[in-house]
């Protein structure tokens, strides 16, 4: 038996030394990175917003995207009692700063000049305790932060709906990292 492979023939000792090489790696690698292995329940409770600016919906939505990444996308299985794997922590800190400051004057009339438009930086913190009661070695207690800059024309619920999805993405994909990924 030969296979013909774009005009080469592989003998058999060939293609089954082949086949055996790629059944080793793939059995010295896995592709998932996960370091969770014995964990097979998650509990993650609401994260209060205790930060001086309150956005309203902040807190809801931010436990509940939290908890659907956990759920979505690793095989563990929410639970209230007893869970291998406990999440919780509260949103310290809201803020809106301005960045830039515009400059309307323009300089050069043939040209129309150069309008600069102010902007503003959304920074949203987050203080997460990570409880892996099965490995309790892996357990931490970390902040987390991240900002969006957007144009200052923006309306509140514009930035609510747009600026603070961006932010809160970003703190969530950190903690599932730090939290499911064995990088």
């Amino acid at each position: 038996m030969s296979f013909k492979i774009k005009n080469s023939k592989i003998g058999r000792p060939k293609f089954w030394l082949l086949l055996l090489c790629l059944s080793v790696l793939n059995s010295c690698y896995t592709f998932t990175g996960s370091s969770l292995k014995d964990e097979k329940t998650i509990q993650i409770n609401e994260f209060p917003n205790n930060a001086p600016l309150v956005n309203p919906t902040l807190s809801q939505q931010f436990s509940t995207d939290i908890q659907n990444r956990f759920l979505q996308r690793t095989t563990l299985k929410g639970t209230k009692e007893n869970p291998d794997i406990l999440v919780e922590g509260e949103i310290t800190d809201y803020s809106i700063t301005p960045t830039t400051i515009s400059s309307n004057t323009v300089t050069n009339q043939n040209t129309g000049g150069v309008i600069q438009e102010s902007q503003n930086k959304l920074t949203i913190t987050v203080k997460v305790h990570y409880e892996n009661r099965l490995h309790p070695e892996l357990s931490f207690d970390r902040s987390y932060s991240d900002e969006a800059v957007f144009n200052s024309n923006l309306s509140q619920s514009d930035i609510e709906s747009s600026q603070v999805k961006i932010a809160t993405d970003r703190i969530i994909n950190k903690i599932f990292n730090d939290i499911v990924a064995n990088w």
